[in-house]
Protein backbone atom coordinates (compact mmCIF):
# COMPACT_ATOMS: atom_id res chain seq x y z
CA UNK A 1 0.00 0.00 0.00
CA UNK A 2 1.32 3.45 -0.88
CA UNK A 3 1.36 5.95 1.95
CA UNK A 4 -0.05 9.38 1.12
CA UNK A 5 1.89 12.16 2.76
CA UNK A 6 0.29 15.27 4.19
CA UNK A 7 3.34 17.16 2.92
CA UNK A 8 2.88 16.10 -0.73
CA UNK A 9 1.00 19.29 -1.57
CA UNK A 10 2.79 21.47 -4.15
CA UNK A 11 2.21 24.42 -1.82
CA UNK A 12 4.41 22.88 0.89
CA UNK A 13 7.86 23.18 -0.64
CA UNK A 14 10.84 21.98 1.38
CA UNK A 15 8.88 20.32 4.19
CA UNK A 16 9.97 16.76 3.39
CA UNK A 17 12.36 16.87 6.36
CA UNK A 18 9.34 17.25 8.69
CA UNK A 19 8.00 13.95 7.41
CA UNK A 20 11.33 12.27 8.19
CA UNK A 21 11.26 13.78 11.70
CA UNK A 22 7.74 12.44 12.29
CA UNK A 23 8.87 8.98 11.19
CA UNK A 24 11.76 9.12 13.70
CA UNK A 25 9.38 10.17 16.47
CA UNK A 26 7.05 7.26 15.73
CA UNK A 27 9.95 4.79 15.87
CA UNK A 28 11.17 5.99 19.27
CA UNK A 29 7.71 6.46 20.85
CA UNK A 30 7.52 2.82 22.00
CA UNK A 31 10.73 2.98 24.04
CA UNK A 32 10.07 2.73 27.76
CA UNK A 33 13.52 2.56 29.34
CA UNK A 34 14.80 4.57 31.03
CA UNK A 35 11.82 6.55 32.30
CA UNK A 36 12.05 10.31 31.86
CA UNK A 37 10.38 13.63 32.61
CA UNK A 38 10.26 16.78 30.50
CA UNK A 39 9.62 20.01 32.35
CA UNK A 40 9.48 23.66 31.43
CA UNK A 41 11.93 25.55 33.63
CA UNK A 42 11.49 28.99 32.07
CA UNK A 43 9.69 30.76 29.27
CA UNK A 44 12.15 29.42 26.69
CA UNK A 45 13.86 26.68 28.74
CA UNK A 46 13.25 22.94 29.12
CA UNK A 47 14.79 20.18 31.20
CA UNK A 48 14.78 16.49 30.35
CA UNK A 49 15.41 14.23 33.35
CA UNK A 50 16.18 10.53 32.90
CA UNK A 51 16.31 7.95 35.71
CA UNK A 52 19.78 6.43 35.32
CA UNK A 53 20.38 4.88 38.75
CA UNK A 54 23.32 2.50 38.66
CA UNK A 55 25.04 4.24 35.73
CA UNK A 56 28.33 6.02 36.41
CA UNK A 57 29.16 9.28 34.63
CA UNK A 58 31.50 7.39 32.29
CA UNK A 59 28.67 4.98 31.36
CA UNK A 60 26.56 7.80 29.87
CA UNK A 61 26.87 9.91 26.73
CA UNK A 62 24.77 12.83 25.49
CA UNK A 63 25.05 13.83 21.83
CA UNK A 64 23.16 15.95 19.31
CA UNK A 65 22.96 14.15 15.96
CA UNK A 66 21.06 15.81 13.10
CA UNK A 67 18.60 17.71 15.33
CA UNK A 68 18.12 14.68 17.56
CA UNK A 69 19.25 14.53 21.17
CA UNK A 70 20.62 11.03 21.73
CA UNK A 71 21.37 9.72 25.22
CA UNK A 72 23.18 6.40 25.54
CA UNK A 73 23.97 4.35 28.60
CA UNK A 74 26.08 1.22 28.85
CA UNK A 75 27.18 -0.19 32.20
CA UNK A 76 30.44 -2.00 32.66
CA UNK A 77 29.92 -5.70 33.30
CA UNK A 78 30.77 -6.23 36.96
CA UNK A 79 28.81 -9.45 37.48
CA UNK A 80 31.80 -11.77 37.11
CA UNK A 81 32.23 -12.33 40.87
CA UNK A 82 28.59 -11.94 41.92
CA UNK A 83 25.98 -14.59 42.48
CA UNK A 84 22.47 -13.14 42.39
CA UNK A 85 19.62 -14.86 44.23
CA UNK A 86 17.27 -12.32 42.68
CA UNK A 87 18.11 -9.67 40.11
CA UNK A 88 15.39 -7.04 39.81
CA UNK A 89 17.49 -3.97 39.01
CA UNK A 90 17.89 -3.54 35.28
CA UNK A 91 21.51 -3.37 34.15
CA UNK A 92 20.93 -3.07 30.44
CA UNK A 93 22.20 -0.60 27.93
CA UNK A 94 19.86 1.96 26.42
CA UNK A 95 19.56 4.57 23.72
CA UNK A 96 16.93 7.26 24.15
CA UNK A 97 16.32 9.85 21.44
CA UNK A 98 14.44 13.14 21.42
CA UNK A 99 13.83 15.04 18.18
CA UNK A 100 14.72 18.71 18.67
CA UNK A 101 12.95 21.58 16.93
CA UNK A 102 15.04 23.98 14.88
CA UNK A 103 16.94 26.37 17.11
CA UNK A 104 16.80 24.28 20.30
CA UNK A 105 20.22 24.29 21.96
CA UNK A 106 21.55 21.91 24.59
CA UNK A 107 22.94 24.06 27.42
CA UNK A 108 24.33 21.34 29.67
CA UNK A 109 23.94 17.96 31.35
CA UNK A 110 24.59 16.73 34.88
CA UNK A 111 24.05 13.57 36.93
CA UNK A 112 22.69 14.03 40.43
CA UNK A 113 21.28 11.32 42.75
CA UNK A 114 20.77 8.83 39.92
CA UNK A 115 19.05 11.37 37.64
CA UNK A 116 20.53 12.73 34.42
CA UNK A 117 19.38 16.32 33.85
CA UNK A 118 19.74 17.84 30.38
CA UNK A 119 18.96 21.54 30.03
CA UNK A 120 17.68 22.90 26.72
CA UNK A 121 16.94 26.41 25.54
CA UNK A 122 15.15 27.88 22.55
CA UNK A 123 16.58 31.33 21.82
CA UNK A 124 13.95 33.80 20.67
CA UNK A 125 14.40 34.19 16.90
CA UNK A 126 14.50 37.67 15.45
CA UNK A 127 12.20 38.26 12.47
CA UNK A 128 14.12 38.20 9.20
CA UNK A 129 12.94 40.34 6.30
CA UNK A 130 14.59 40.03 2.91
CA UNK A 131 13.95 42.26 -0.08
CA UNK A 132 13.73 40.40 -3.39
CA UNK A 133 14.53 42.35 -6.56
CA UNK A 134 12.10 41.83 -9.43
CA UNK A 135 13.41 42.04 -12.99
CA UNK A 136 11.15 43.06 -15.82
CA UNK A 137 10.49 40.50 -18.54
CA UNK A 138 11.04 42.97 -21.43
CA UNK A 139 14.75 43.38 -20.76
CA UNK A 140 14.47 46.77 -19.11
CA UNK A 141 16.32 47.83 -16.03
CA UNK A 142 15.62 45.79 -12.92
CA UNK A 143 13.22 47.47 -10.60
CA UNK A 144 13.12 46.93 -6.89
CA UNK A 145 9.75 46.62 -5.23
CA UNK A 146 9.60 46.57 -1.51
CA UNK A 147 7.09 44.47 0.31
CA UNK A 148 6.68 45.62 3.89
CA UNK A 149 6.12 42.83 6.33
CA UNK A 150 5.07 43.89 9.79
CA UNK A 151 6.12 41.06 12.17
CA UNK A 152 3.79 42.42 14.88
CA UNK A 153 0.61 41.81 12.85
Amino acid sequence: MTRVSVFSSPLLLGFDHIERVLDRVNKTAAEGYPPYNIEQTGEHKLRITLAVAGFADDDLSVNVEDNQLVIRGKQQDDTTNRVYLHRGIAARQFTRGFVLAEGIEVRGAEVNNGLLHIDLERPVPQPKITQVKIKTANGGKPSARTIDIDPDR
